[in-house]
């Protein structure tokens, strides 16, 4: 079994991280064996040399290695790749044709993203890894394939399989041993490294001097998150490389190369108590639907003060101590700087408005009544008896027809049989 420092210099592996060696020993520690492997990481951080390792240091490296990318193959077909066709299995099947698990009997396939595999696909894939065998598409006869499968994916499964995408058996099947690659911010001793055997790389294949880097370069480098991982930093090293006119490069140009990961032009809520460091987290909302929901339920609140404040006017006016009773209630309405809204005087030829009041409903209903052939004395009857008094004339004026009378006082004809039945009205 050949050493970590061997596996590295054939794979083209460039660090000494401990969480990279500790990846790369569990990988030879399993290779023997026949057991499924999970290779886990970000994207990026180099998850298809675990299986070639793992391949490479198995008995079954003499025969066939299959890469298979679940992501890249159409969901209505990927059936018929991984376990092949009878002819006339579909429109197109024009001959039988082998699938991967087939083709590589007695060999090591590699599922890379099998967090993308369908959940049909993903029932095939399970009674493979449990009895061996396998159905092509458009047949009923099972076959026997010896196979051993190592998956990857970047995704979160256990969170796919509390969203129904990831069968949660078919998890714990491929999941026997998890080898998990280490992103490149978290081996921050090995990206100048990685980044100079980039360089050197380029350098030969366009003829160019090598960029070097300045100190304060190389430590802005490895702090950098590097999202893209691995990946990423081959691009910078081959974009500086090719457009970089001077080829030892200080911190303020290797800048101007790396993207502004995390700055937005859109607006952010500002949490005012987090900017206090107190830790709140109630202006922190995880969607635009609670923002949505804060926003109507405060004018909902709004909206109920302001009804509150209208019905206070309509019953007393301004008059006494209407600015002292409701201070706090204007000034959550209008500000404190804002005028609250009189009730202009009322013209002594202009017809009086008395409120008709709907049971068990706060809506008010203003109705007149012509005080040029009717005297009414307001300051002696209560509002219950000129409420009385209003339906009794518009009975009269009616006839007694009821639909005329409601349409009279503004009200309509039920409220009016309900003030009728209160009033014992014949």
């Amino acid at each position: 079994m050949s050493s970590l420092q061997e596996i590295k210099q054939r794979f083209g592996i460039i660090g000494s991280s401990p969480l990279l060696d500790r990846a790369l020993s569990k990988a030879v520690q399993v290779a023997s064996t026949d057991i499924s492997v999970l290779v886990s990481g970000e994207s990026g951080v180099g998850k298809e040399s675990i299986p070639r390792i793992i391949h490479s240091q198995s008995h079954r490296k003499h025969n066939s290695y299959i890469a298979v990318n679940c992501g890249a193959i159409p969901e209505g077909t990927i059936d018929s790749e991984l376990f092949g066709h009878e002819k006339g299995s579909f429109t197109g099947a024009t001959g039988a044709r082998k699938g991967y698990f087939e083709e590589a009997d007695g060999g090591t396939i590699f599922l890379d993203e099998v967090g993308e595999l369908p959940l049909g696909t993903q029932v095939r894939l399970l009674r493979v890894l449990e009895t061996g065998e396998f159905i092509k598409v458009g047949s009923s006869k099972s076959q026997k394939t010896d196979v051993r499968i190592v998956a990857a994916t970047n995704v979160d499964l256990l969170e796919a399989i509390k969203k129904g995408k990831f069968r949660e058996d078919l998890y714990y099947r491929l999941n026997t041993v998890e080898i998990r690659l280490p992103a490149l911010r978290e081996r921050k001793e090995d990206i100048h490294l990685i980044f100079r055997k980039f360089v050197a790389d380029f350098s030969d294949k366009y003829h160019l001097p090598a960029i070097r880097l300045t100190p304060d370069a190389v430590e802005m480098l490895q702090n950098f998150r590097w999202p893209g991982n691995i990946r990423q930093l081959r691009n910078l090293a081959e974009q500086l490389s090719v457009v970089e006119q001077n080829r030892e490069v200080d911190s303020e140009n290797l800048l101007n190369y790396l993207p502004a990961i995390g700055k937005s032009e859109l607006p952010a809520l500002y949490n005012k108590e987090d900017s206090s460091g107190s830790g709140s987290k109630s202006g922190d909302f995880s969607s635009e639907r609670e923002i949505l929901y804060k926003v109507l339920f405060d004018m909902k609140g709004d909206l109920n003060d302001l009804k509150k404040l209208t019905m206070e006017l309509m019953k007393h006016g301004t008059h006494g101590n209407f600015e002292e009773d409701n201070s706090q209630l204007i000034s959550k309405i209008y500000g404190e700087e804002d005028e609250v809204p009189v009730s202009p005087p009322r013209p002594a030829e202009e017809k009086k408005y008395l409120p008709i009041y709907k049971d068990g409903d706060t809506e008010l209903h203003d109705s007149t009544f012509d005080t040029d052939h009717e005297t009414v004395e307001e300051e002696n009857l209560s509002l219950q008896e000129k409420e009385l008094e209003l339906i009794k004339k518009a009975l009269d004026r009616s006839g007694g027809k009821r639909k005329d009378a409601a349409d009279e006082l503004g009200i309509s004809e039920r409220t009016l049989y309900r003030k009728i039945k209160q009033y014992d009205l014949q």
